[in-house]
């Protein structure tokens, strides 16, 4: 299925199967009127700001202006606006235990004329300096990007970004003959929260989840390349669907910098290749975070016939086909299933082992006899809030009694949720009673998760979005 943005920091969500008892936005949001936002206060301007500019060298139109981005300048103005906020007694805590979110309802003063993506500085009821952040009107007020009191400016976003970088070099996911798709920024994960940048090969595809990283993505366009050495040659802006609707910013997806490289549009997954449409594909294109139990897989579907369900271009499937006896991808997109098969061919040719079917997920399961030994279930965000969790708990056990009820004797399912507001704890529970109503014996395989470059912020909680499970069905 294709998936549309669930969370700041995760995924973009899958969309769901016509039919499906779990409803899902695609949209994340309509088209916004032009408003001023950060910009007049001079904060992340390059240099003096000209009229109808907002501070990112953007024009009020949405498009980059000439030069803005190759460059990256930044220059701190003498005056500055920054917001004073002052929470209630009491409502500090979260903040000293490095959460990296203060609520609205923590907040007992804002000082000036806020507007959406400023930069504030938090205090205790007592005046202490607390940490700064991006103001954003709603439930989740500042998002916090530094607990020491520090300029924000292109110096702190640089070492930001560059520290995010060493990292995935660190952890062994950048710098691979075998890899160029993955996660340089996650949000929380990396202290930028608002902020997503998915590496394919020279191209990088940035996701403003915030007005305030929206208003400095020319700026943030003109760090990556000079972060990463030259590796990255165009960035292209994918904030249209990501952005609140509320911040009335008119966002129109495109290049900050570069332009569309064909050759690149191929990318190399642990060798396996993948062609990826981040300009019209969901999320920023290709389901970076299921890697790892994607690489798992082939332990399991050696001669076996695999159902890869809610399959979207196919990534499980190709991995399915590096030993599987037969492999059938489902998605209710048929321009996701046209490109599932195209990956295949990519990697194994003409192969008659696999099969794609543009049809519900829901009516495919329901409808077919126990002929698959090896199931893949990874969903929609069946929940984006948690006035759904119950739905989506639902949704998860209707689906995979379904499957554990389908599948042959001996059979593995592979089961996700990437619903943020979704516990591991709901989750494994929601599976526990879909494998009791079904009266079959399942034994837990594997508990999965997010790989190393969505990492998880202890203090955060939240930020661990992607469960999984991999089962043995008697």
């Amino acid at each position: 299925m294709p998936r549309k943005n669930d969370n700041m920091t995760g995924r973009a969500g899958k969309s769901k199967a016509a039919g499906s008892i779990i409803a899902a936005d695609r949209n994340g949001g309509g088209r916004r009127s032009t408003e001023a936002g950060p910009a007049a206060s001079g904060i992340y301007a390059s240099g003096p700001a000209a009229s109808g500019n907002d501070a990112s060298g953007a024009t009020s139109s949405g498009a980059a202006s000439p030069g803005a981005a190759a460059s990256g300048n930044y220059v701190q103005p003498a005056e500055t606006t920054i917001l004073t906020i002052i929470l209630k007694k009491g409502k500090e805590q979260s903040v000293r235990r490095y959460h990296p979110w203060i609520f609205s309802g923590a907040i007992s003063s804002v000082s000036g004329n806020p507007r959406e993506g400023d930069v504030a500085e938090v205090f205790a009821w007592d005046k202490t300096y607390l940490a700064t952040g991006h103001w954003a009107p709603g439930s989740i007020a500042v998002r916090i990007l530094s607990f020491t009191k520090c300029g924000i400016d292109r110096e702190f976003f640089r070492k930001r970004i560059a520290d995010a970088y060493q990292y995935r070099i660190n952890s062994g996911i950048a710098g691979r003959n075998d890899t160029n798709v993955w996660r340089l920024v996650h949000g929380e994960g990396d202290g930028l929260p608002g902020l997503v940048v998915d590496i394919y090969g020279s191209v990088a595809v940035l996701q403003a989840h915030t007005a305030g990283f929206w208003h400095i993505r020319q700026m943030i366009a003109g760090l990556i390349p000079e972060v990463t050495g030259g590796m990255v040659t165009s960035v292209y802006d994918k904030s249209e669907g990501t952005l609140p609707f509320m911040a009335k910013l008119n966002p129109a997806n495109g290049y900050l910098t570069g332009g569309l490289n064909v050759n690149g549009t191929v990318i190399t997954e642990n060798g396996y290749k993948f062609r990826v449409d981040w300009e019209k594909g969901q999320k920023t294109g290709f389901f970076i975070d299921q890697r790892d139990s994607r690489s798992l897989l082939p332990k399991y579907s050696k001669d076996r016939k695999v159902l890869n369900m809610f399959g979207y271009t196919g990534g499980f499937s190709v991995y399915a086909m590096s030993n599987a006896g037969l492999v059938h991808t489902v998605d209710s997109s048929a321009a996701a299933t046209t490109l599932a098969d195209e990956n295949i061919s990519l990697n194994f040719g003409d192969d008659p082992r696999h099969r794609s079917f543009t049809t519900d997920a829901f009516a495919f399961l329901a409808g077919m006899d126990r002929e698959y030994d090896l199931i893949i279930l990874d969903p929609p965000a069946f929940a984006k809030h948690h006035t759904a969790l119950n739905q989506a708990l639902q949704g998860y056990r209707r689906l995979n009694a379904l499957a554990i009820q389908k599948i042959k004797p001996g059979g593995i399912l592979f089961t996700f949720s990437c619903s943020q507001v979704v516990s591991r704890d709901d989750f494994r529970r929601s599976v526990f009673v879909a494998a009791a109503n079904t009266g079959r014996n399942v034994r837990i395989l594997h508990q999965t998760g997010q790989p190393a470059d969505h990492p998880v912020n202890i203090y955060h909680p939240e930020s661990e979005y992607l469960k999984g499970l991999v089962l043995y069905i008697e």
